[in-house]
């Protein structure tokens, strides 16, 4: 039988911004949406793979020799990802750290392992584990044996997503949860899949569906200039929220550092070249949320 594991690139200690008290995020490979700002672009292929910083290389090219399957480019970013085998070598002859991989296989117990690392701080605070990505959802089986162990251990467990997930196959694992933070994009079908590569009929069903049968979802909305800030957008979000009853939302603003890192992974994501959001304009947004009967919530 094949061990059951998925593929996390980052564990993130000491947060205190993804859920109450001080947090560990765990962050998931993976993702059905391929939103135009994503913030996290080495999280939406599903496999591990390396990254390239070429201000760190000094070509002195003991990478190539290291390698074994021809995958080292003289020109240009280093890494050929069709030849890679992500065998490491090439990570570990490289005296400067130029190249570095993203992303390994994790079992439950290796990834409950490092949340229980921070526990004492969970107490103390009211915090736990969320759970983030890229989309956890992606991974039913794992996630349901995660939260078995973190319950196990008394963790107050907290999930962020965007919603493309099954309900049918999620039912039995929402209960385990403690709180799910419900991320709001395009609320017109049509422009929400020319943004991110798919409709929303399913995401808005689910947020129904949740609310309805009482889970403790928490909606978000993040603020990117020209694709979900808009007035049409905002009052759309507006008028789903009263019809669900739900008088709260979590306004997160965009910024550009996620473009960066197109750069490291030879990723395929256009720059949007877009500004980063400024405290001004979230108090401008967040004011127009409360003169609509909206409490919104931001950091800054």
């Amino acid at each position: 039988m094949k061990p059951l594991t998925a593929p996390i690139f980052d564990v993130q200690r000491f947060s205190i911004h993804d859920g109450p008290g001080i947090r560990t995020l765990v962050f998931f490979k993976g993702c059905n949406l391929h939103c135009a700002w994503c913030q996290n672009p080495e999280s939406q292929q599903v496999a591990p793979l390396l990254s390239f910083y070429e201000a760190r290389c000094e070509k002195c090219f003991a990478c190539e020799k290291a390698c074994t399957h021809d995958a080292i480019l003289k020109d240009g970013y280093r890494v050929d990802h069709e030849r890679c085998t992500l065998c490491l070598g090439c990570v570990d002859a490289c005296p400067h750290g130029a190249l570095q991989p993203i992303g390994d296989y994790l079992s439950p117990e290796n990834l409950v392992e490092q949340i229980l690392a921070d526990r004492r701080y969970y107490k103390r605070s009211g915090g736990g584990v969320t759970f983030s990505g890229g989309e956890p959802t992606l991974y039913p089986e794992f996630m349901e044996k995660v939260l078995d162990l973190c319950h196990e251990h008394d963790i107050h467990t907290t999930l962020e997503t965007c919603g493309t997930f099954s309900y049918n196959r999620w039912q039995a694992i929402l209960p385990k949860l403690q709180l799910i933070y419900f991320d709001l994009k395009v609320m017109d079908t049509a422009r929400h899949k020319q943004a991110t590569g798919l409709g929303n009929v399913r995401i808005l069903e689910n947020a129904r569906r949740l609310v309805a049968e009482g889970y403790p979802v928490e909606f978000r909305l993040a603020l990117v200039p020209g694709y979900t800030d808009g007035v049409e957008n905002t009052k759309a979000v507006i008028n789903l929220l009263k019809e669900l009853g739900k008088c709260e939302i979590h306004l997160l603003g965009y910024h550009n550092m996620g473009e960066t890192k197109i750069d490291i992974i030879n990723g395929s994501q256009k720059k949007l070249g877009l500004a980063s959001y400024s405290t001004d304009q979230m108090r401008q947004v967040s004011a127009w949320f409360e003169r609509c009967g909206i409490t919104a919530h931001f950091d800054g």
